[in-house]
């Protein structure tokens, strides 16, 4: 036996509604412009239209302080008609010829390197050594990119490394286009340090540390 399911009215899914024009106003103050297409009375035509954009003005008071903002409020409405609203505009009137758009949207740079714990800009600072003509400029150059190598390999290792490994993958990164014989590393880079939850916690390790050494006032009493 199947229940009567007749009482219970159809259901509106977002995926059967058509697109909104600019959906941060919501679906509703869409329906408020659709409602103001039908109404032939010029006159309060361009009365709900101003209400529609009181509006939409209400929903970004934060912006009310900005450059042409009324201005914006009405290009806004004649979007959402799709440029169908024939009412009173204190501004000029866009229509779709004129309407620039969106932008063009840009795509994310997609780069897959090897080694990427040495970033871009240390693979930049490679094909600028590349360039650069044999002398002692373009060896103290490499020598500061594979102390730069060296440094971040131990902020995102956290322990000792050969300097060869730095020259070796220098080596790589460079295909071989550099000349690293007798490039010397040095041995007193400055990691950066950790603060925020770790000073925290050996602050609280030596206040526990004070307490455990400091006598406690009843034995002082029983002396």
């Amino acid at each position: 036996m199947t229940k009567d399911l007749s009482h219970i009215p159809d259901v509106e899914y977002n995926t059967d509604r058509p697109d909104l024009k600019i959906p941060e106003y919501g679906r509703n103050v869409h329906r408020m412009v659709e409602h103001c297409l039908t109404i032939d009375d010029k006159e309060k035509r361009n009365a709900v239209a101003q209400s529609i954009i009181d509006v939409i003005g209400n929903l970004n008071p934060h912006l009310r302080d900005t450059p042409d903002f009324k201005h914006k409020l009405w290009d806004h409405l004649f979007i959402m008609s799709d440029f169908k609203l024939d009412v009173d505009s204190p501004y000029p009137i866009p229509t779709a010829d004129t309407f620039a758009g969106l932008p063009d949207q840009i795509e994310y740079p997609s780069r897959n390197y090897r080694m990427r714990h040495y970033g871009n800009i240390v693979r930049d600072m490679i094909q600028e050594a590349i360039k650069r003509e044999d002398g002692e400029e373009k060896r103290e150059l490499v020598r500061q990119i594979a102390n730069q190598m060296k440094k971040s390999y131990l902020t995102w290792n956290k322990d000792t490394v050969d300097d060869s490994v730095i020259l070796q993958e220098l080596n790589t990164l460079a295909e071989g286009k550099l000349d690293l014989e007798g490039i010397e590393l040095s041995n007193e880079l400055i990691l950066p340090t950790h603060t925020g939850a770790s000073s925290s916690s050996n602050n609280r390790k030596r206040k526990k540390s004070k307490a455990r050494k400091r006598p406690s006032g009843s034995n002082n009493n029983k002396k």
